[in-house]
């Protein structure tokens, strides 16, 4: 037999539990990140590139390394993330060949800061990246 005391605690835990699943039903799937990378050539006498800024979509805990540059096919493999920090090598085909080795940290929830290390002809290219975390997003690209 349900008492009053009861049912007051079934309906308590049932608007408890679909105000649960409300709220994750208007959570968004990812974080708009504003990235901003610039690549320098070691050893080559020729400013750096300008930097270039993009707004990315990603899930919300990464499971994969950034995507590469335009023009490029790469494949990633070895993403590892421990704590704050996530790293990766790729290898890439297109425009120029090259092998590389990635990290990114966490510097805060909302911002992160990291490298990419490219290898290709016998030259070598550093990448630097940055990003500051927008809000929240739809379209992941993961």
């Amino acid at each position: 037999m349900i008492t009053a005391r009861t049912g007051r605690l079934l309906v308590a835990a049932l608007i408890a539990l679909l105000t649960s699943v409300a709220a994750q039903a208007d959570e968004r799937p990812g974080f708009l990140w504003k990235t901003t990378s610039q690549m320098k050539m070691v050893g080559v006498p020729m400013p750096p590139m300008p930097p270039q800024s993009m707004e990315l979509c990603r899930a919300k805990v990464w499971t994969q390394p950034p995507p590469p540059p335009p023009g490029q096919t790469c494949t990633q493999s070895d993403f590892q993330r421990i704590d704050n920090k996530v790293t990766w090598t790729t290898q890439c085909t297109g425009k120029m060949a090259m092998e590389g080795e990635g990290e990114i940290t966490f510097d805060t929830p909302d911002s992160f800061s990291g490298f990419i290390k490219f290898a290709a002809e016998g030259i070598t290219m550093n990448m630097t990246l940055s990003g500051t975390k927008l809000g929240e997003c739809d379209n992941v690209i993961d």
